[in-house]
């Protein structure tokens, strides 16, 4: 894995011993594609909430790529999942990740009804944001790690303050790296789908000259989970 700044679009590149993790012979190149990115944010995320067997835990944002590995490994770790989808019709597939919940629609104050929450993982941003922070138990953690919504939030600060103990904490995967070794995480990710215990949720898998047309479906969610495109077609 490496970030674009450092020669992600480069046909060669040095790359950290720390940053590399051994393609299984069961594994296809497809699947592992989405690992490196959507597989260890989702990872990460969840480690933030500690032990999580019999935990309460809220995903928004359940639809994308790292939202299917957070439901996954939210599951195989004993946690009870609430989801929200957007879409009424994702809610099936959210469920087949790992839902125990959904909540379909904009409105997600029934998500409440379920709460409160050990961990909130959120990639929203916007009112969604503000909204799932009065969920927080006490020492609860919320991790935020996107804005598909908007990048700016209003919050009450009370709703931190008089609950206690919790965290917002801010997910930055490439300082995540700084603290842990990204080549063993990736190859447990690897051995997981080798297993069959975790699914990689590729939606698409086209040409490289095709980029134009998958990236527009993408940002017009026109499907979900992982677009994988292949140089050799």
């Amino acid at each position: 894995m490496v970030p674009v700044h450092g020669g992600a679009w480069a046909e060669q590149v040095a790359v950290p011993s720390n940053m590399l993790a051994e393609i299984l012979i069961n594994v296809t190149f497809a699947q592992v594609t989405t690992l490196p990115v959507a597989g260890l944010t989702a990872l990460y995320a969840l480690d933030k909430g500690g032990l999580l067997l019999h935990k309460r835990v809220l995903i928004t944002g359940s639809t994308g790529g790292v939202g299917s590995f957070v439901h996954q490994l939210a599951r195989l770790r004993g946690a009870y999942v609430v989801s929200t989808a957007r879409n009424v019709r994702n809610e099936a597939l959210v469920r087949e990740a790992g839902a125990d919940e959904v909540i379909t629609g904009d409105d997600i104050s029934s998500a409440r009804a379920y709460g409160q929450y050990h961990l909130i993982i959120e990639s929203v941003g916007g009112r969604t944001l503000a909204k799932v922070l009065p969920l927080l138990a006490k020492e609860a953690t919320c991790v935020t790690l996107g804005w598909s919504a908007s990048s700016e939030v209003t919050i009450d600060v009370r709703d931190l303050i008089f609950t206690g103990r919790t965290i917002l904490y801010g997910l930055n995967m490439f300082e995540e790296f700084n603290r842990r070794n990204g080549s063993e995480d990736l190859a447990w990710l690897a051995q997981m789908v080798a297993e069959q215990k975790l699914q990689t949720p590729i939606e698409v898998e086209a040409s490289w000259h095709e980029i134009g047309n998958v990236a527009q479906r993408l940002l017009q969610r026109q499907f979900t989970g992982k677009a994988v495109l292949h140089l050799s077609r």
